[in-house]
């Protein structure tokens, strides 16, 4: 077989030494347009656990990449006068011109031909005059670029600016330096790679580069101000400059990777943002997944292969692409952070990815995160509770206040429609639906959406809150849950709008009605699918009915006893058609404009408010972003819930979509969180989180970082009752509340818990595995 390689980066050549191993007989030639000596560029960075990879692929060149490297265990931070040094980390960093002479030289030794200075042309016959082509060109990738229309790419120039330079300075930890000036915040990447040189990136936003005057400075210059900059911090050291121009960072993605017989590997592929040091790794785990495709399909069946590839490693780098893409949102956005305490903001620093978690943190850093704890109790001793300080419970145990409301603690049962009534009356199954968690320890429970009158339910199955029995069958529900639990209880109220008069979720979500559909209005008379039903636009009779609605349902939450009310302004309901450009056409008073978007639902809003006790909290459930261009941002957002905090609001509750079917929401885990976290930390207010929320960690993790005040599980709730019951006997929360009935159940638990946490302290001081430091000496000797 005939293979060609463009591009002799980190992926082509990892994948030529590869598969010249495994298939002698192969004609492998690498096509590079520099020569050997150029370099471009600093240091790489690799993780443990890449090295491991690394050490089961190909050990030769394993150990000569670790037998260059700087090895450290620790990042530092240093933020606003404080430095945090967080252990456990492990990784390296190496020369990037000596990564490329190590592959190149092992490349070249089983027999891989390399021609530098060879520019190729794209169209030329010859560059694909071979069984395969392995495009790895780069972040401007002439192949790419030249069969666009195949490949498909897409390219998101991120708003920062960064340059990439080198230094004297030595390093014994991965360094963040944040810095304040008077034209803005400044942020220091800094790594040492080999003695004597370490990478320095040095990043900031687009407004503090234009007040700097940057965009006027050439290379040297730049050079010399980042060297004023840090003056401090370089301790007398120098930067060295290599084509160390400001830039701003290119996310990019391609459709498809594999056209005809050529394939994309590395950075021609898809990029992902420094910050988790990533792009060097992914270009050689690419060469690794290419050759497994090669291996499982027999050697020498191209398009098998390639078409394996393309499925099999797709979700991973995807994956990457989406850590990467909420790290570097983080720094772009560092100053909605910047007033946090220093321990919170390195937390937040830590976890910024999702790939690091509470639980992770505190196997590495124990010390660390009880820090972090002791921030969360300090807060909620500043609510004026009882809470300790000195040896704190984890943060999802901690109390809250709203108003007058204490919350035991930061676990929430999310609403979650049971499509279980009939003509909108709970029944047993909502008694022990909500019983039944009740007891299992959360600190706040939410009902289902329950509809304000019968012709606002979304389905034949809602419940609802416009009548005297269902007034009667929820306070039935409520004493319940208070004689048996310290779960507070929170009625949500809403109004289907234009999603109403549709089948049970498991019939159909969003389907309309074959039959028994009744009127449904919004704020546009614009239907939800093209086949769904079109609503009326509202009149100001509808309007001040919908009022009328919701201040009844209101009324009589609190006279069957509810703790807390939210209104229900989200996923393309009612409230939420007003909000949405993408739903609301209208050209009166409230259309238009954000503000008069708002006006409708703020009027309900204030409604319900006046009919609620001042006492008791109020919240509002939105919709953060519509995942459509052209609709709702994270930035309307957080005008949207100052406006309902204005108006008296005590919790913003935020979600996100669901307002027009051809939405494209980016799932993941905690998916909707950066929307909570934006909207808590811009506009200092009261957030509950919700969406792909799964954990106890994660709960934790959330909390501790300051990315929201609650947090709402859906899920987990309806498989496990109990979940924060659990939760509690693992992190060591004796004091969640469980009624005599189950005390004996509770007991059992919380020791077995205790036992298994002794045993995994016990078998993680007692491993002590050989590590790549170790390897290192090996080598050195």
């Amino acid at each position: 077989m005939k293979v060609h390689v463009i591009g002799g980066g980190p992926a082509g050549l990892y994948f030529a030494i590869l598969a010249k191993k495994a298939w002698p007989q192969t004609r492998i030639t690498v096509f590079e347009r520099n020569r050997p000596d150029d370099t471009f560029g600093f240091g790489v960075v690799f993780s443990d656990e890449t090295l491991d990879t690394f050490e089961v692929y190909d050990r030769e060149s394993y150990r000569a990449i670790v037998g260059h490297f700087a090895y450290w265990d620790d990042i530092e931070i240093h933020f606003r006068g404080t430095t945090h040094r967080i252990g456990g980390n492990g990784f390296c960093g190496c020369s990037r011109g000596t990564l490329l002479k190590i592959l190149g030289r092992r490349a070249r030794s089983l027999g891989v031909e390399i021609r530098y200075q060879s520019e190729i042309s794209p169209l030329d016959p010859v560059t694909r005059d071979a069984d395969l082509v392995v495009v790895a060109d780069g972040i401007n990738s002439r192949m790419r670029e030249a069969f666009a229309g195949k490949f498909k790419p897409s390219v998101d120039l991120r708003p920062n600016f960064f340059s990439w330079m080198g230094s004297t300075r030595p390093f014994d930890a991965f360094t963040f330096f944040f810095r304040e000036t008077e034209h803005g915040i400044f942020i220091g990447h800094c790594y040492q790679y080999e003695p004597q040189r370490s990478t320095w990136i040095t990043e900031t936003d687009p407004a503090t580069f234009a007040r700097a005057g940057l965009d006027q400075l050439d290379e040297a210059a730049s050079a010399r101000f980042v060297e004023g900059l840090f003056a401090k911090e370089l301790q007398g050291h120098r930067l060295i400059t290599n084509r160390s121009i400001w830039r701003n960072f290119p996310t990019i993605r391609c459709e498809r990777w594999v056209a005809d017989n050529m394939v994309l590997l590395g950075d021609a592929k898809a990029t992902a943002h420094f910050s988790i040091g990533s792009g060097t790794k992914l270009a050689m785990e690419d060469g690794i997944a290419l050759y497994e495709a090669f291996r499982s399909t027999g050697g020498r069946d191209v398009a098998a292969a390639l078409a394996q590839f393309e499925s099999q490693r797709r979700e991973e780098v995807e994956k990457t692409q989406h850590s990467a893409d909420v790290s570097l949102v983080w720094f772009e956005h560092v100053d909605r952070f910047w007033n946090m305490d220093p321990t919170r903001f390195a937390f937040g620093l830590m976890t910024r990815s999702k790939a690091i978690t509470y639980d992770n943190l505190a196997l590495r850093a124990p010390e660390f995160v009880k820090q972090a704890d002791r921030v969360v109790a300090r807060d909620v001793r500043a609510l004026g509770f009882d809470a300790d300080t000195s040896q704190p419970l984890a943060p999802m145990f901690q109390p809250l206040r709203l108003r007058s409301l204490a919350l035991e603690n930061r676990v929430v049962v999310s609403p979650m429609c049971q499509y279980s009534s009939q003509d909108g009356m709970p029944n047993d199954w909502h008694l022990v639906h909500y019983g039944s968690r009740a007891i299992g320890g959360a600190g706040l429970m939410f009902t289902e959406m329950t509809d304000v009158s019968r012709e606002a339910r979304i389905s034949l199955g809602c419940a609802g809150m416009y009548s005297d029995a269902h007034e009667a069958a929820w306070k039935r529900i409520v004493d319940f849950v208070h004689a048996q639990s310290h779960t507070k209880f929170c009625l949500q109220l809403g109004h289907a709008g234009r999603k109403g008069a549709t089948k049970l979720m498991w019939e159909g979500i969003d389907e309309p009605l074959p039959e028994g559909a009744w009127p449904i209005v919004s704020a546009s008379p614009l239907p939800y699918f093209p086949y769904s039903a079109v609503p009326r636009e509202m009149t100001r009779a509808d309007m001040d009915q919908a009022i009328a609605d919701y201040v009844a349902a209101t009324e009589r939450g609190h006279r069957a006893g509810f703790d807390m009310v939210e209104m229900h302004a989200a996923h393309g309901y009612l409230l939420a058609s007003f909000i949405s450009p993408l739903t609301n056409a209208r050209s009166d008073e409230y259309g238009g404009s954000l503000e008069n978007r708002l006006r409708f639902p703020l009027e309900v809003f204030r409604a319900m408010r006046a009919a609620w006790p001042d006492e008791k909290p109020m919240s509002v459930r939105i919709s953060a972003t519509d995942w459509v261009d052209g609709g709702l941002t994270g930035d309307d957002a957080v005008e949207v819930a100052r406006a309902f905090v204005q108006a008296g609001c005590d919790l913003i509750d935020v979600s996100t979509g669901q307002t027009v079917a051809d939405a494209q929401p980016v799932f993941g885990r905690m998916f909707q969180t950066p929307f909570s976290d934006q909207i808590r930390n811009e506009a200092s207010l009261a957030t509950m989180c919700v969406g792909a929320i799964t954990t106890a960690d994660q709960v934790n993790t959330i909390i501790a970082a300051g990315r929201a005040d609650l947090v709402a599980l859906a899920r987990p709730h309806l498989v496990d009752p109990y979940f924060a019951m659990k939760a509690a006997a693992w992190y060591g929360a004796p004091g969640i509340h469980c009624p005599p009935q189950y005390l004996a159940g509770k007991e059992q638990i919380f020791r077995n818990s205790a036992r298994d946490r002794d045993e995994l302290q016990h078998l993680r001081l007692k491993a002590k595995p050989k590590g790549h430091r170790d390897t290192w000496k090996e080598a050195a000797e």
